[in-house]
């Protein structure tokens, strides 16, 4: 099945893929809508990430991909309505000029239980 996902840096050596943190899990959207995942990649400018790329892939590579990286993806099918956290980790794992790819610290990967009763609720939401 074809599916969209969102990049930074596509098709370089800097390509970075755009992931939501709950806890200590990374997990990729992939969207079965283009016009969705458009969407997403235009909040997610809003809130300061660099431009995005929206790329059509097997969903099967992508499943490849996240079990390869221990990742967890998440189909968001034309109905859903996927909207991007409020917060965001303070650092990421990837950055645009690709000089530095630091760890996220242990406060970055923390998050408070209303944020997660959030998510879960917008993921529970999704299915």
């Amino acid at each position: 099945m074809l599916v969209y996902i969102i990049l930074f840096n596509a098709r370089t050596e800097n390509e970075g893929i755009h992931s939501l943190k709950v806890g200590d899990r990374n997990t990729v959207l992939m969207f079965q809508n283009e016009d969705d995942a458009i969407r997403f990649a235009l909040m997610l400018e809003a809130q300061d990430f660099p431009p995005a790329t929206i790329e059509p892939i097997d969903s099967q590579e992508v499943e490849d991909f996240c079990v390869e990286a221990g990742y967890d993806c998440q189909i968001i099918d034309e109905k859903m309505l996927a909207v991007p956290p409020e917060n965001n980790v303070e650092e990421l794992d990837w950055s645009e000029d690709g000089k530095h790819k630091s760890k996220p610290s242990d406060s970055d990967s923390t998050i408070n239980n209303s944020e997660l009763e959030r998510l879960r609720r917008q993921l529970e939401n999704l299915l």
